[in-house]
């Protein structure tokens, strides 16, 4: 049958099983967005407030549901608002595609209105990005785009298509997507056997759990292998809920700001078994330092990933849930009791705490951990409170924190609160913020209540950039320079102005009515939670020293 590349675009994407796209409508891409308004039965379009936003609601979207996420935006300034939306995904390694439409194809490099080479932009920042000048090769480029953001390491792909080509005709046959299987044809033999001996020599074992692990779905085998080999569990900020944060095992979080039994264990195990983790420097602080009494075992499917930050001992390469999955009959049940005794005692004298007799940060996680039953998913923007969501929520299923952890994007979680709720309307969503991180998304409180998105916005508004106070405070002699906000903004009239509901929160005994008000609310909801300015996140590495000498406030003191 003949269609416009308009139609074939809206037929590709319900070849790929897509329901629900982000974005923003401009000149270019109108004749896509007129197919979209006729299949509006079939596709939902979600129309945000600015394209980032829409990114980072596709972003979102794929991360809570494990499928690809797709975003449209016109040309020029369109095109180029998604970019930090895009690299975020490429960072945390998130199944997204990128449609945005160009200027006809006799305007291309003339400088023509809204015209910007946005493939050429992204080229370093998705697995791979293309722009379309013939419609006989639209079908194909947009089936191809879908393949490569879902295989192997997923990540952002982004196709650019002309005006001319969205409105020429050309044949068009549906074609079934082929199933994508997980990466193993790198799985080796051998490489399982080196790695199984090493795990059933060790007499003090930790086991690391990163991104890779959510994205391959290995949490039954990741909790059958700590089960197996009695090993202390630590992740990183894009592992968490694959290991339990409420299992004895489980010590807390990596790196700069994880605990001290983690850090300490780390450095004092014999092996370290690294599961689906790129080894961020904010993760392994002094790469030197770093499990160097250790051998290290590295399960990753990106064998770009081995040996680029941390030497390892012993690599597999391959899907993470396929490498578990054949490692596991290798393993021998065993015992570490005295090494467990010794993390215990670690849990013991060094837990993480705050002044309790104020409202703070870590106050107001806990209560929504409580009120919520640890059920909820939690998008955060980066900061202070992306530190204390990590510590302080307890996650006991993957794709339930949903974080900006390479790229550390401000103003990225109320877009992928957006998008996973979504994705999944009878889940409770929180995004936790900053009043930083606010300023930079709050348009997108009007986005939610227009698409019938209630999700909750808890604001840590302390009237400063509270990370970067934190830093100027430890390490700049308390130069705070343009870090502080204190211009009375009310957050509160900003939410009602837009139609959501606003509440403040003054004092400790206001949170547990605020959250349970917001959680019967039928709209989306603002809490704006007023926290001291000075209060800092606790364990802290400087940057590039060893994780094992992180301090907290009794250190200071």
């Amino acid at each position: 049958m003949k269609l416009s590349g308009a139609e074939i675009v809206i037929e590709c994407l319900k070849e790929q099983g897509v329901d629900t796209v982000f974005g923003y409508p401009g000149g270019t891409i109108l004749n896509i967005y007129d197919e979209l308004y006729k299949h509006r039965g079939e596709i939902r379009h979600v129309l945000t407030s600015h394209e980032q936003g829409a990114a980072h609601a596709a972003d979102g979207y794929a991360r809570s549901s494990g499928k690809v996420g797709v975003v449209m935006a016109t040309s020029g300034p369109g095109a180029t608002n998604l970019v930090t939306g895009i690299a975020t995904a490429m960072m945390d390694s998130v199944p997204l595609v990128a449609f945005t439409c160009n200027v006809g194809v006799s305007l291309l490099g003339r400088d023509s209105f809204q015209e910007v080479d946005i493939a050429g932009v992204t080229m370093p920042i998705t697995k791979y990005s293309v722009i379309v000048k013939d419609i006989k090769k639209l079908a194909p480029a947009i089936r191809r785009a879908f393949r490569i953001a879902k295989s192997g390491r997923p990540g952002p792909v982004l196709v650019d298509i002309t005006k001319d080509v969205t409105a020429a005709v050309c044949d068009y046959e549906p074609v079934k997507p082929g199933r994508i299987l997980p990466r193993t044809e790198t799985i080796r033999a051998d490489d399982l056997k080196e790695a199984a001996d090493l795990i059933n020599k060790a007499q003090k074992p930790v086991i690391f759990v990163g991104g890779g692990a959510v994205i391959s779905g290995a949490y039954e085998e990741v909790r059958e292998l700590a089960k197996r080999i009695d090993a202390p569990v630590c992740d990183s900020l894009m592992g968490k809920g694959v290991f339990p944060g409420t299992d004895d095992r489980y010590m807390g979080m990596l790196g700069m700001h994880g605990t001290k039994t983690a850090n300490r264990a780390v450095h004092e195990c014999d092996l370290l078994i690294a599961l689906g983790v790129r080894f961020s420097d904010r993760v392994t602080g002094q790469t030197s330092a770093f499990a160097n009494q250790a051998k290290i075992v590295q399960f990753e499917v990106d064998p770009a990933e081995v040996n680029k930050n941390v030497l390892v001992d012993c690599s597999v390469i391959g899907d993470l849930k396929e490498s578990l999955t054949r490692l596991l009959p290798e393993i021998t049940a065993v015992r570490h009791e005295e090494w467990n005794q010794k993390i215990a005692e670690s849990k013991a004298a060094h837990p993480l705490k705050y002044n309790q007799n104020v409202l703070t940060g870590p106050y107001i996680l806990e209560k929504l951990y409580r009120l919520t039953k640890g059920q909820a998913i939690i998008t955060t923007d980066v900061g202070q409170h992306q530190m204390w969501a990590a510590q302080y929520y307890r996650y006991t299923m993957p794709r339930t924190l949903l974080t900006s952890g390479g790229l550390g994007t401000m103003g990225y979680g109320f877009g992928a609160a957006m998008g996973a709720k979504a994705a999944h309307p009878d889940q409770v969503v929180v995004n936790i913020g900053g009043d930083g991180c606010f300023r930079m998304n709050m348009n997108e409180v009007i986005s939610a209540l227009r698409n019938h998105l209630n999700v909750i916005e808890i604001v840590m508004n302390n009237e400063v950039l509270g990370m970067v106070r934190q830093w100027q405070h430890l390490f700049y002699e308390e130069r705070y320079s343009n870090t502080v906000l204190d211009d009375g903004i009310d957050f509160v009239k900003i939410a009602e102005g837009q139609g959501a509901l606003g509440i403040r929160v003054d004092q400790k005994d206001q949170v547990e009515a605020a959250i349970k008000e917001a959680l019967a609310a039928d709209r989306p909801v603002v809490i704006d939670c007023r926290i001291g300015k000075d209060d800092m996140v606790f364990p802290m590495a400087p940057a590039g020293k060893p994780i094992e000498n992180a301090f907290d406030q009794d250190d200071l003191a």
